[in-house]
């Protein structure tokens, strides 16, 4: 690894057109774009497990200005690896899972004005997205309420979502059962069903 690592963080030897991908964020050490242009130079070469990591989404006020910034940051790059990985035949095999840990609410939280306003945590409802490894394209899956308070169609619980994504993995789910202080684990719990309508 000490050897290999210098190599796969050299990207003196990208073409110009990858940063016109990426964007020119890429060029720089620690965005999110330089990561995501890292990720794939890491699948590229075999690593199993990538994960990325974006800070800075807990809008509780002063949406209007950081949001922004925050898709600014994420939404070039994050379309970059995908493409990149489609274009080099990688992407079939490659499950990309993009999301974090709860939803937002769309009603406003704070002081409302133009500039001040947040949304607070909603962990009732939230979207994540899946791309290659083997996951239909292009569809959406579960529906909220008129509010995006409640799911109304095709809820989703995690335990459901881990058990699709591990079966993209080549990973029974249930296989994976283990018995402490009493009582059955796995790492769905006790749960969890693969979504059929997510699987090419």
């Amino acid at each position: 690894m000490q050897a290999s690592v210098p190599e796969l963080m050299d990207l003196s030897g990208e073409p110009h057109s990858t940063f016109e991908l990426y964007g020119e964020a890429a060029r720089e050490p620690g965005t999110f774009a330089r990561h995501c242009l890292v990720a794939r130079r890491l699948v590229e070469r075999g690593v199993r497990f990538v994960q990325l990591f974006h800070r800075g989404w807990d809008q509780h006020r002063s949406l209007p200005q950081q949001l922004p910034k925050q898709c600014a940051d994420t939404d070039q790059a994050s379309a970059a690896l995908i493409e990149d990985l489609e274009r080099r035949g990688l992407l079939d095999e490659t499950l990309v899972v993009w999301g974090g840990e709860f939803g937002r609410t769309v009603y406003s939280q704070g002081l409302s004005t133009e500039k001040t306003y947040g949304r607070d945590h909603h962990p009732r409802c939230f979207t994540i997205w899946l791309a290659g490894g083997g996951v239909k394209p292009g569809i959406t899956y579960g529906e909220t309420d008129d509010f995006c308070y409640n799911a109304v169609a095709d809820p989703v619980h995690v335990h459901d979502l881990h058990a699709t994504l591990l079966h993209q993995l080549g990973v029974d789910h249930t296989k994976l059962t283990y018995r402490y202080q009493g009582r059955q684990f796995r790492l769905t719990d006790v749960g969890g069903e693969v979504i059929r309508d997510l699987v090419a």
